[in-house]
């Protein structure tokens, strides 16, 4: 069994800065971490391979800086790891990073088939859960998103449990498919020190534009159909009533029903007029 792990390196902060002219994120001074649902999913990849055999791929696409991410990756017990690098990479949306990563994985293919590909659900930075989806589509691969839990993998075949709106549903099909994984499905393992130091000398292989026979029109930001027309950070929200219960319990609690009541009167007196009228 060939896994393949699609990861992304993202900011490790509430407030990232943005480039006004592309509005895109600005990387450079900030400190990145791996995508918390790519982290399962590594681990979900190096879990299967230990039960049922094989190897596990982990690829990415980014700066040079994203190297750090897939050397944890393979401190976790990956086999082999791809950096995608390359200026014409620059500024994609989730189109064409799903593209770029699927000419990657046909790359692959080439010289070692791929059965199953994982992805997280999403990544904290962009939230779309888009580029999963977008790469099945190019592949042509069997998709289940939102996975909860694999129940098994026998002849060439998955079961799992994905989530869905108000529920879940157990799911069956063929390699070679695409799953898109929750936080929940398993917990991520610490590294070992033989990993770690593995993961330190391991080649970590840089592949371009023409490594991968990717179309220069459907490479990056100007391959991206995509328009951000505005992108800003959230307002800070401010916290609600405090009541102390530290000096005197008596009077916050007091405080507190008189607020709360105050504020029952109010909704009351409102639903009342608009009855009335």
């Amino acid at each position: 069994m060939h896994v393949v792990c699609c990861i992304k390196q993202v900011p490790d902060t509430t407030q990232v800065k943005i480039d006004p002219e592309t509005n895109t994120l600005v990387r450079a001074g900030v400190e990145s971490i791996v995508n918390p649902y790519d982290l399962v999913a590594t681990e979900v990849a190096v879990q299967l391979v230990e039960k049922y055999g094989g190897k596990v791929t982990v690829i990415s696409m980014g700066p040079s800086q994203a190297e750090a991410a897939l050397r944890e990756c393979l401190s976790l017990g990956a086999d082999e790891a791809i950096l995608l690098s390359d200026r014409a990479f620059a500024g994609a949306d989730t189109w064409v990073t799903s593209y770029t990563l699927s000419r990657a994985i046909v790359k692959i293919a080439e010289t070692d088939p791929v059965d199953i590909i994982i992805c997280g659900k999403q990544a904290i930075d962009g939230d779309t859960a888009q580029t999963g989806p977008g790469l099945a589509t190019w592949l042509d691969y069997n998709q289940f998103t939102y996975v909860a839990k694999i129940m098994g993998v026998e002849n060439d075949t998955i079961k799992v449990r994905r989530e869905v709106e108000g529920g879940s549903e157990i799911i069956t099909g063929k390699f070679p498919v695409l799953l898109t994984v929750e936080l929940e499905l398993t917990t991520v393992r610490y590294a070992c020190l033989p990993e770690l130091v593995r993961s330190l000398r391991q080649e970590v292989r840089v592949w371009g534009a023409r490594d991968i026979d990717a179309l220069p029109e459907r490479l990056g930001l100007k391959g991206s159909p995509t328009s951000v027309r505005q992108i800003f950070a959230p307002p800070v929200r401010t916290g609600g009533l405090v009541f102390d219960m530290g000096e005197d319990k008596g009077k916050a609690l007091t405080d507190f029903l008189d607020t709360f009541f105050e504020k029952e009167a109010g909704l009351l007196s409102t639903i009342t007029s608009e009855k009335q009228e």
